[in-house]
């Protein structure tokens, strides 16, 4: 018998992460938001994002693969970030 796997999660939503990007929704949703952290700086022993792409993504598999973007923006900090992909989420999932 296969144990569920646990996930982070930010506002009852998943947060799955995958190097340097981060993925913020259920794929089995019709949107989800994928984070891509561009850089980050070291401040003590702890690495803090800077520059993060925002971009709200389609999941449907019949969407042509240049649709699948919805929006798209860049932000500072991975807060930020996460904050906006979160309103827009929100709004597409209504």
């Amino acid at each position: 018998m296969a144990a569920k796997k646990e996930f982070l999660e930010y506002k009852g939503r998943p947060l799955v992460r995958s190097g340097n990007t981060v993925y913020y929704g259920s794929m089995a949703d019709p949107y989800v938001i994928c984070l891509n952290i561009k850089d980050s700086t070291e401040l003590e022993d702890i690495k803090m994002s800077g520059k993060v792409t925002v971009q709200l993504i389609n999941t449907d598999p019949e969407v042509p693969l240049k649709e699948k973007i919805v929006k798209k923006s860049e932000k500072d900090g991975l807060f930020n970030a996460l904050d906006l992909g979160a309103v827009w989420l929100e709004r597409a999932l209504k």
